[in-house]
């Protein structure tokens, strides 16, 4: 699929270009990625996700969002919206999230190929989940409640709790779900969110009170993060390899939320 691309890369190439990002033996990385974007490369996802695996070795943990955001109300289907005589039939016969079945939607190949990693380990939020890959995966993936997607009771505050840092390959800070948790803490608006899932062992609609998310400055927090100590960027194949602190992604988007949002009640 990537043959014509100009840049071919092997396993060996991309191990030196994580280790110039900063990262370690160890690590927590939350990546976001773009396998497309990097160009051909020998193996695929498959080279990418093991290349990073020898970078962190057995002490590190790979996690990524494995994000399935079409398990949600059909009243709310916008691109393209569903006929609303079609609404209650879809209902009926949707999916309940299953950790272990639920394909990801539109996260790209190479999360949904990490969370059927041998001893991948998934979080069970019906829309929003995380699955990682390592010693602290269960402790990051545990207790994501089913009101809070992104939030206090969700992975990326475990993630920051242990230090972890985000890598983007070949996406920009538009897909940096640490901004969000953010928004948790900085009085966010509050809608009904829908899904399926399992409850006691019942296939149910499950109504909860969550965020509504507001993305449209995330470029502008993320200049402010690139300013940061932390902030480590390189080239792999023909994309960008963005790196810093989980901690400082959180922080930086924070205060310019404070500064900039003062019309959210």
């Amino acid at each position: 699929m990537f043959f014509n691309s100009p840049i071919k890369y092997n396993k060996s190439n991309l191990i030196e270009d994580f280790e110039h990002a900063g990262i370690k033996k160890g690590d927590c990385i939350l990546l976001h990625s773009s396998l497309s974007r990097i160009g051909w490369v020998n193996g695929g996802a498959v080279t990418v996700i093991t290349a990073l695996l020898d970078v962190l070795g057995s002490e590190g943990t790979l996690v990524v969002p494995t994000h399935s955001g079409d398990n949600s109300d059909p009243s709310g289907w916008k691109n393209p919206p569903l006929p609303e005589e079609w609404w209650e039939k879809f209902r009926e016969e949707m999916p309940a999230y299953d950790a272990r079945t639920t394909p990801t939607f539109l996260m790209g190949v190479i999360p949904e190929l990490l969370r059927n990693w041998p001893g991948a380990i998934r979080s069970d939020h019906p829309q929003t989940s995380f699955a990682a890959v390592g010693p602290l995966a269960k402790k990051i993936t545990a207790g994501h409640a089913l009101d809070c997607q992104l939030g206090e009771r969700s992975p990326l505050a475990r993630l920051e709790e242990v230090g972890a840092k985000v890598m983007l390959l070949g996406v920009t800070f538009n897909s940096c779900t640490a901004f969000h948790l953010a928004e948790y803490r900085n009085s966010p608006r509050l809608d009904k969110n829908r899904f399926v899932a399992m409850v006691d062992g019942s296939r149910q609609w499950v109504s909860v009170s969550d965020i509504t998310f507001e993305d449209s400055d995330f470029g502008e927090i993320g200049c402010q993060v690139m300013k940061t100590g932390s902030f480590k960027e390189v080239s792999v194949g023909a994309t960008h390899c963005w790196t810093f602190s989980i901690a400082d992604a959180i922080s930086t988007a924070t205060t310019w939320m404070e500064a900039h949002r003062n019309n959210l009640a």
